[in-house]
């Protein structure tokens, strides 16, 4: 029995392998600074393989990663306002995964570009949100994530924006942002399941890269604090950016 044999029917070893590379530098800028995975993977990963089962394996991976962080985040979190947030994200992932089940390929990829593109815009400004604490914004924050993350998986930056701008601890804000994506995770795997995306092929293809993934965390991590954070901040929006501009169906024939 060849290793092709334990691979999804439509992706080949070519694809599994370029698939790990994605997720191996996907993994390191998450290691490091703490974001950009999905925002570096969806993009390219998508050009790759279908996005649904990207998609799909993108969630089996980060769930798991991030189950062992969350009773740690319930502790420190305000659960009363992280409650509120994930209001919306109860509508936004089942909407955003409802359009991921049923648009065309390339329909898809063509919005997981633009997404990313405009998520990377947000990065750039430095955006948080300074204003009052309303409770109609928290849950359009929440659902604006749900939405991404049910779409693509790429629901990281609007929450972010919006919890580091609020006036608490920081040690707070990140429980929070734990906390909300423990939960935006659960309802995506809920859905996910309903609508057939995890399946037995994105959960061996788990089994493949999530090692390598989870390599790329960890070399992360040992470059925190030993390299410059600003540039390599700077060096994840370039990855970003190039994602993005090689993840184009524009230019299938061109690079692929």
């Amino acid at each position: 029995m060849s290793p092709a044999d334990f691979l999804p029917k439509d992706v080949s070893l070519t694809m599994a392998a370029a698939l790990c590379a994605v997720a191996f530098v996907s993994g390191t800028a998450r290691g490091f600074s703490g974001f950009g995975s999905a925002l570096i993977f969806m993009p390219l990963a998508s050009s790759i393989a279908a996005p649904r089962l990207v998609a799909a394996l993108l969630l089996v991976i980060d769930f798991v990663a991030a189950a062992p962080l969350l009773p740690d985040a319930w502790r420190k979190a305000d659960r009363k306002a992280t409650a509120v947030i994930v209001l919306g994200a109860l509508v936004g992932v089942p909407v955003g995964t409802y359009f991921l089940s049923v648009l065309e390929p390339v329909t898809t990829r063509w919005i997981i570009s633009c997404f990313v593109a405009a998520l990377l815009l947000l990065l750039l400004s430095g955006w948080r949100y300074r204003g009052r604490d309303h409770a109609w914004l928290s849950v359009g924050i929440g659902g604006l994530s749900g939405f991404c993350s049910g779409l693509a998986q790429t629901g990281g930056p609007p929450i972010v924006g919006y919890w580091l701008g609020r006036p608490i601890a920081p040690i707070v804000a990140r429980a929070n942002i734990l906390l909300f994506f423990g939960a935006s995770d659960f309802f995506s795997m809920v859905s996910y399941v309903a609508t057939g995306l995890i399946s037995r092929e994105s959960l061996v293809l788990s089994l493949i890269v999530g090692p390598v993934y989870a390599a790329g965390v960890a070399l992360g991590a040992l470059l925190f604090g030993r390299a410059s954070e600003k540039v390599f901040r700077w060096i994840c929006y370039a990855l970003i950016a190039m994602a993005v501009i090689f993840g184009l169906p524009a230019l299938d024939g061109l690079l692929r």
